[in-house]
């Protein structure tokens, strides 16, 4: 038995999902015996934590720095170009200054450049990490945007949200001893608890995404609910229908549905640098076999992991040879 999970502000909307057929609602003892939980969840409206951001590159308008709210912000020399051309060596004391006494633990790191050439990030990561040996770290090259702003935007929310995330996770685990949890990502898909913790933009939006795949579902003939005995049923679904109900059920029980039919995915996004057929397809094994050890750590069990999906695209504003790869891996989970 799959357990689907809808959090929502008051309490957790949970199904029981079997050869395609979703029990409606489950007792609580019953769902700690389930095979694993997919949980479908909405990060939009949760705290966030106070981020401190590093930016690798050259000065810039105040205006156009890192944009932190509450946190706290730098902007030290280093970067490279987008043909991986170092700019400027890396200010590593800078670096060590600005983690020693920003007084915050959860870092998002961007470097100009670093979709083409990650050193500088690592390496600022490094001497975070020996600064602050709490330090939770995002790195802006994890995200595979060309545009900086993009992917420091996206680093410093991925950042902000670890805390609350990990929250989350510690949550269900206690609710659910035993019981392997899966995160429904955004895009579609599960990432494991442990994913979760660490990239939790993944799944910002993942209550809306496991809401529409239920959905779809359930007025696609693809799958059903039942309503247990004795269950209190919402102003949609009266006491008087059929115990197998296709279509009307609330929204919270759609999303668990939706969240119990994924399976684990990932994606790799990277700007690569290939002159010539034979250095493209070299960069495509990397990134393929970067896809299948994200979809591993996402929660696939190793044996089933497998590409889905390449797409490859010059980059014609840039310098010839750049391409916009990106790779999309999936498998079954370890449980169930």
């Amino acid at each position: 038995m799959i357990l689907g999970v809808a959090l929502g502000e008051v309490a957790p909307t949970m199904v029981a999902v079997d050869d395609g057929t979703a029990t409606w609602p489950v007792a609580r003892g019953a769902a700690r015996h389930a095979s694993r939980a997919c949980v479908a969840v909405d990060l939009g409206g949760v705290r966030t934590a106070p981020v401190a951001a590093i930016r690798v590159g050259g000065p810039c308008p105040e205006a156009l720095g890192p944009v932190v709210g509450s946190g706290a912000a730098t902007i030290v020399r280093g970067g490279h170009s987008v043909t991986g051309r170092r700019l400027a060596p890396l200010d590593t004391e800078a670096v060590r200054r600005f983690a020693a006494t920003c007084g915050l633990v959860d870092f998002a790191v961007t470097a100009t450049g670093s979709p083409i050439l990650a050193d500088h990030e690592l390496e600022v990561a490094g001497i975070v990490a020996a600064e602050v040996p709490r330090a939770r770290i995002t790195l802006s090259y994890e995200f595979g945007y060309p545009g900086l702003r993009e992917r420091e935007a996206d680093a410093i929310r991925n950042a902000a949200l670890g805390p609350e995330a990990g929250r989350i996770a510690d949550e269900v685990a206690r609710e659910l001893p035993g019981v392997p949890a899966y995160f429904a990502r955004s895009g579609g898909g599960l990432v494991s608890a442990h994913y979760f913790r660490r990239f939790p933009l993944t799944c910002d939006r993942g209550a809306v995404a496991s809401l529409a795949r239920g959905r779809a579902a359930l007025s696609g003939g693809g799958g059903r609910v039942e309503i247990s005995d004795g269950a209190e049923v919402s102003a949609e679904v009266s006491a008087e229908v059929p115990v197998e109900v296709p279509v009307e059920v609330p929204d919270g029980v759609a999303a668990a549905y939706g969240a119990a039919l994924g399976r684990p995915e990932a994606h790799v996004e990277r700007i690569v640098l290939a002159r010539g057929r034979a250095e493209l397809d070299r960069v495509l094994r990397d990134a393929r076999d970067e896809a299948l050890t994200r979809v591993v750590s996402a929660g696939a069990a190793p044996g089933s992991a497998g590409i889905e999906e390449i797409t490859v695209n010059p980059l014609s504003y840039l310098p010839d040879g750049l391409y916009r790869v990106r790779v999309t891996a999936g498998g079954r989970p370890w449980a169930g």
